[in-house]
């Protein structure tokens, strides 16, 4: 399993938000790529990126310090997702050396995209799946849809999708813990691999994680806990990873 640090950024800054509100965010860093290098000699594989700009705004905002970040951390594997919703944009991240796209208001909305983007770019396509209440979430969390999160990733189970990134928005950001039950009940009700997020808080969860056995559970998204110091990124990274007890 892979834990991997989330960066979102917010007007060119390393944020985070709780519960998706864009207008609570704390500030942790106005240097993006050196965080990232942070990250990476801390023991990271792999880095969540967010353009939570991109996801309002429904198309990219802060790209050029993606690509900067792919550029200084060739050995870093990245995932990126926010206002990723025309063919074009898988395109150009992946030729600026991006490993993953997710998709994820595009993916409620029209399913279609997905499978088109699977087609064209295979192994390389990710959908995240927001959910408030048990509802999926678009539009940078701001709406809610009609779609449970395990109604709708069982639509991508042909598709060839790589991961489904699983938040629990009310535990995003608030230092609650991680929602297990639904994170394990999402893995074992579909095929596609699950990533979980929101709400990892110390190393309770980590353990937690890792005794649920899950196997189709293959990696986990840590942001407020890291950069707050609550849980230690090069340990936590050894017992998730390593199995180091």
């Amino acid at each position: 399993m892979l834990l991997i640090p989330a960066i979102d950024l917010k007007q060119g800054q390393c944020v985070r938000l709780r519960q998706g509100r864009m207008d609570d965010a704390t500030i942790f860093s106005s240097d993006p790529v050196a965080m990232a290098g942070h990250w990476v000699e801390q023991g990271a594989e792999r880095l969540h990126i967010v353009d939570l700009d991109g996801a309002f705004a429904g198309k990219p905002v802060n790209a050029e310090i993606i690509y900067q970040i792919t550029k200084t951390l060739p050995e870093l594997s990245v995932q990126i997702g926010g206002g990723i919703r025309e063919l074009e944009t898988i395109q150009t991240y992946l030729e600026a050396g991006v490993d993953y796209t997710i998709i994820g208001t595009k993916a409620v909305q029209q399913t279609e995209f997905v499978q088109q983007a699977c087609q064209q770019f295979p192994q390389k396509i990710m959908v995240g799946l927001d959910a408030k209440d048990g509802q999926v979430a678009v539009q940078g969390w701001a709406d809610v849809s009609s779609y449970t999160a395990v109604e709708l990733a069982q639509k991508f189970t042909d598709y060839g999708v790589v991961a489904i990134v699983y938040t629990d928005i009310s535990r995003d950001g608030m230092m609650q813990g991680l929602n297990l039950d639904a994170t394990v009940a999402l893995a074992n009700a579909i095929a596609i691999p699950v990533i979980a997020s929101g709400g990892i808080t110390n190393m309770d969860d980590i353990l937690g994680l890792k005794q649920a056995k899950t196997p189709n559970i293959i990696g986990a998204i840590t942001g407020r806990a890291i950069y707050e110091g609550r849980l230690d990124f090069r340990l936590a990274n050894q017992v998730f990873v390593k199995g180091i007890n």
